[in-house]
């Protein structure tokens, strides 16, 4: 068996493994192999492996030093597939990528400044450009504090996340079929791009109230097919071409807030519904709530002065600050997520997976 450093760490509701890219095979077909290696991909435990089982769990963070000017380092986003042996590289993870900013000061990539240490992080799978604040007192990463976000227990310290530049993340614009609003199997949906390519749909156009659990909505194999039909119309109606063995769009279920949020949300991964909410989706939300002309109007409450918009999802909320910088279309949208360090050493794969890495 050969070893390669790694460290597993906790990014705000997910899990994975983060390496950096000089660890790794410079191939990415070589790369992908020993990904799903020691992920255990191919099997509904990943047994064999260090992922958990589960999309949430199942997922690679690569960082490298960036060669872009006023970039900090290079992030490229791995989705590993439980239970069949592929990889998805083409979205960004908000989750994963709180703990980005950790990694790379501890691993000596970003130089501490202060109490509190900025990392420009350029998302290699999107180009989008997000900074990062990292609490690092005396100059070094604390992941202690009284942060808490829901679907997380206990508390952490703070990461605060701003995304630069999230509308039309993969396809260049905010609704790529060139209307905010389409006609898919019947039901009008919104075919979205910021931060994550989404399909917005209606729950109750598919017989839903929106406040059903994970497990429920993973159950009903007929929703579910209906949501993969649409879900892959949208993805050819996008440009993003035939998505069938592709993580994007992500279909998601929308209805009236029922605590005091702006929006009721339901995110599918894309073929199991999040247990809470992906960082990415909620950026994209909060820019379709700002612009109002897709079908969250009429639904979704109206922010705060501050530009605060909180969606509920089924661990609690999630909170998203928007704001338009001087000069700029679209608003710039900020959260905080926190992020924990769970071991560092070494992960294992057969020898036959030559490594040839990138360093």
């Amino acid at each position: 068996m050969q070893a390669i450093p790694c460290v597993l760490m906790r990014g705000g509701t997910s899990k994975g493994p983060v390496f950096l890219g000089s660890d790794l095979p410079r191939d990415p077909a070589r790369r992908d192999e020993m990904l799903l290696a020691l992920m255990g991909s191919g099997n509904e435990l990943e047994v064999d492996g260090i992922g958990g089982g589960y999309p949430q769990t199942s997922k690679v963070a690569i960082v490298s030093p960036s060669p872009e000017p006023g970039i900090d380092v290079d992030y490229l986003f791995v989705q590993v597939m439980v239970e069949q042996r592929r990889v998805d590289t083409s979205p960004n993870c908000g989750n994963m990528l709180s703990a980005v900013g950790p990694f790379a000061i501890e691993q000596g990539l970003v130089a501490a400044q202060g109490d509190v240490t900025r990392v420009t992080i350029r998302n290699v799978n999107t180009q989008s450009v997000i900074d990062a604040d990292i609490q690092t007192p005396g100059g070094r990463v604390t992941y202690v504090g009284e942060t808490h976000i829901d679907g997380v227990p206990g508390t952490a310290a703070p990461v605060l996340l701003e995304f630069r530049n999230a509308v039309g993340a993969k396809t260049g614009e905010l609704y790529p079929t060139g209307q905010p609003r389409d006609v898919i199997d019947g039901l009008e949906v919104t075919c979205l791009d910021a931060a994550m390519p989404m399909v917005l749909i209606r729950a109750t156009d598919l017989g839903k109230w929106g406040d059903e659990s994970p497990a429920e909505l993973d159950g009903d194999r007929e929703l579910m097919a209906r949501l993969e039909s649409i879900r892959q119309q949208a993805g050819a109606a996008m440009g993003l071409g035939d998505v069938a063995d592709k993580v994007i769009p992500k279909p998601v279920l929308i209805s009236a807030p029922q605590a005091g949020g702006i929006l009721q949300v339901r995110y599918f991964m894309p073929h199991r519904c999040h247990r809470a909410l992906a960082i990415t989706g909620a950026v994209g939300l909060a820019v379709a709530c700002a612009d109002s002309r897709g079908i969250t109007d009429g639904l979704a409450g109206v922010p705060d002065d501050s530009g605060l918009m909180e969606f509920e999802h089924p661990s609690g909320r999630l909170n998203v600050v928007s704001h338009w910088p001087a000069g700029q279309q679209w608003p710039r949208c900020s959260l905080v997520r926190t992020a924990r360090r769970l071991f560092s050493g070494s992960v294992f794969v057969p020898e036959t997976l030559e490594l040839d890495a990138a360093g």
